[in-house]
C-alpha cells in the first residue's frame, strides 16, 4: 500500500517544510506547524495551456457589476469585476452577513439572481434576518450547505451572476483530509472556488473568520488566492462600521467606506467627516480637528486630549485610535522643546468616532491638543491642523494637502495649521482658508496662542 506523503505548513505565514518544526523560520510563530497531505504535481502537456500574448493586444475590457452600495463599490475599485473573489473579514458581529445580504438583494434587483450559501445559518433563520432587513427577493437563492462540491455543483445549476459563502471556514471538500478551518481544508476550499469562478466569470464574495490578534483565521495563501481582501471593522459600542480594502488586484488599497448600522440594516454615510464631527463640542480645551488621509479620502477626525495632575510617580499614557508609539514620541518633543512639562501628568489621548488614524500627519494636532489641555486653553472652532513632528521639534510636510485643505473648507473650516513648505504650495488653491505655516513645535505654540 503506498504511503502518503505528509509535508508540514505555518498556520500563521504559510511556509511550508517536510518535517515538523517548533518555531517558522519565516514568522517567527511557535508551534504554528500542522500536518498536510502532499499532493503530486500534475503533468501537463505540451498542448495543454494558452500560448504567450502581447500586452498590448486589444481586449475587452471586463465589465464592473455594482453591489448596490456606492461606497462598498468605490472601496472595490469601481464594482466587482467578472471571476474575482473577494474575501471579507472582520470581528464577529460586526456586520459581515449583514452587508453581504443587503448587497445579494440589490444586486439582484439590477443584475440577476444571486446564488446565497450559509454555511452558519439555516435557512429559516437566514429569512427571518432578510425579513427583518426588509430584503426579501426572490431573485436570491440560499441554501445551508458545508460541501463545496456541492455549492458549485448548485451554482453551475443555477447560473447565477453572484456567488456569496458564509463562511469559508465552514466548508469541506469531500476529498481533503482534515477539520473545518483547518489549512488544507480552507486552501482547497478556496482554490475550488477560485478555479470555478474565473471558468465561469462569476464574482464571488466570501466571508473569511479572524484570529484574535485580527489577521484573517486559516493560512496565508488564503489571501494570495483571492483578488481582494476587506476587513470590516467597527467599535461594538458605536453604530459606525469601517470598510477598507487591503489588497485589490482590481483598484487602489487602502480605500475606506463608512457605514452606519441601524434597525433596518447598515446605511452608507456618504460624508465620513461630517459624521465624525457631528457631536463635537468646541469652545473645550484639549480638542482639536485634524485632516487624516484614508487612501484617496480626506477624513476629518476630531483628537481629543486630556492631561491631569498623576496620582502616582509613574504617569499614566493611555491612547485610543491613534499609534501609540508616536504618541509617545510627540510627548516627549513637547517636554523637550517646546517646555512643557508632562513628565508629571497623566495623558489621555484618543480619536473620536471608532476610527484607527496611524499616519504621521496626525502628530501635530496630537501635539495641539495635548498643550491645549495642559495648558487649559481652547483651540479656535475653525481650525484644522495635520503635519509630521520629527524628533528636533520641526513640523515636516505630509502629502495630499490639497485633498486635506478642500475637505476642511467643504466642511466650514477656515484656518489650517500646517508645515510651512506646503503654504506656497496651496495658498493659490486655499480660497477662504487662512492657512498658518509652521517649522517647529514651538514655532506652532506662539502662532497659535500668542
Amino acid at each position: 500500500m503506498a504511503r502518503t506523503k505528509t509535508v508540514y505548513i505555518c498556520d500563521s505565514c504559510g511556509y511550508e517544510t517536510p518535517k515538523w518544526l517548533g518555531k517558522c523560520p519565516g514568522c517567527a510563530a511557535w508551534n504554528s506547524f500542522v500536518s498536510v497531505a502532499a499532493e503530486p504535481p500534475a503533468k501537463l502537456g505540451a498542448d495543454q495551456g494558452e500560448p504567450p500574448k502581447a500586452l498590448n493586444e486589444p481586449m475587452e475590457e471586463l465589465p464592473r457589476s455594482s453591489t448596490g452600495f456606492l461606497e462598498f463599490d468605490r472601496v472595490l475599485g469601481g464594482g466587482l469585476v467578472p471571476g474575482s473573489v473577494v474575501l471579507l473579514g472582520g470581528e464577529p458581529g460586526v456586520g459581515k452577513s449583514t452587508l453581504l445580504l443587503q448587497a445579494a438583494a440589490a444586486f439582484a434587483s439590477m443584475r440577476g439572481p444571486v446564488f446565497y450559501v450559509s454555511g452558519e445559518e439555516s435557512f429559516q433563520q437566514l429569512r427571518l434576518r432578510a425579513k427583518r432587513l426588509g430584503v426579501l427577493s426572490d431573485a436570491v437563492q440560499a441554501v445551508n450547505e458545508t460541501d463545496v462540491l456541492r455549492v458549485i455543483s448548485y451554482a453551475e445549476r443555477l447560473q447565477p451572476g453572484l456567488v456569496i459563502l458564509d463562511s469559508i471556514q465552514t466548508m469541506v471538500h469531500p476529498e481533503i483530509p482534515g477539520f473545518p478551518g483547518g489549512v488544507s481544508q480552507v486552501r482547497e476550499c478556496t482554490t475550488a472556488l477560485v478555479k470555478w469562478a474565473k471558468a465561469q466569470q462569476v464574482p464571488c464574495l466570501i466571508v473569511g473568520h479572524i484570529t484574535k490578534t485580527g489577521g484573517l483565521a486559516g493560512p496565508k495563501v488564503l489571501e494570495h488566492l483571492v483578488d481582494t481582501v476587506l476587513y470590516f471593522e467597527g467599535d461594538p459600542y458605536s453604530a459606525h462600521r469601517l470598510l477598507r480594502a487591503v489588497k485589490n488586484r482590481y483598484g487602489a488599497t487602502h480605500e475606506l467606506a463608512l457605514f452606519e448600522m441601524g434597525d433596518k440594516g447598515l446605511i452608507e454615510v456618504a460624508s465620513p467627516s461630517t459624521a465624525f464631527l457631528a457631536e463635537r463640542h468646541p469652545g473645550q480645551s484639549g480638542t482639536v480637528v485634524t485632516a487624516a488621509m484614508e487612501g484617496n479620502m480626506p477624513l476629518l477626525v476630531e483628537v481629543q486630549a486630556l492631561a491631569a495632575p498623576a496620582g502616582y510617580a509613574s504617569p499614566r499614557r493611555l491612547v485610543n485610535g491613534l499609534d501609540q508609539s508616536r504618541v509617545g514620541m510627540v510627548l516627549a518633543v513637547l517636554e523637550k522643546r517646546a517646555g512643557l512639562v508632562l513628565s508629571n501628568q497623566d495623558v489621555f489621548v484618543s480619536a473620536i468616532g471608532g476610527v484607527c488614524l496611524e499616519e504621521p500627519a496626525v502628530d501635530l494636532s496630537v501635539a495641539l491638543a495635548v498643550a491645549s489641555s495642559l495648558l487649559d486653553k481652547a483651540l479656535p472652532q475653525d481650525l484644522v491642523a495635520f503635519g509630521e513632528v520629527g524628533l528636533t521639534g520641526e513640523v515636516r510636510r505630509v502629502a495630499n494637502g490639497r485633498q486635506r485643505v478642500h475637505e476642511a473648507l467643504r466642511l466650514g473650516f477656515r484656518r489650517a495649521v500646517l508645515p510651512r513648505s506646503l503654504v506656497k504650495e496651496l495658498q493659490d488653491q486655499a480660497e477662504g482658508m487662512e492657512l498658518i505655516g509652521v517649522r517647529t513645535i514651538g514655532e506652532t505654540m506662539a502662532k497659535v496662542w500668542g
